[in-house]
């Protein structure tokens, strides 16, 4: 049985638009866009994880990712 871990190869990517908002890609494709208080709590989220942390968090924060039945994502880190 493999143990692949599929952020392995890091899919996941973000930028910063003028406007404050974030875009969330996979592979390249924008799947989700965040705005205002959303983006800001990713943003400062961000700065404290590691490489492996943070494609956790984008996939989390695109939201029912994997299976659909995920949790939401507390960008505040407060639970």
């Amino acid at each position: 049985m493999k143990n692949t871990d599929p952020l392995q190869h890091e899919p996941f990517s973000f930028s910063e638009t003028r406007a404050g908002l974030v875009q969330i890609a996979y592979l390249g494709k924008v799947v989700t866009t965040l705005a205002s208080r959303e983006a800001s709590r990713f943003l400062a989220r961000m700065e404290s994880l590691d490489r492996k942390a943070a494609q956790l968090l984008m996939a989390k924060a695109t939201g029912n990712f994997k299976r659909g039945n995920e949790r939401a994502t507390d960008f505040t880190g407060d639970g």
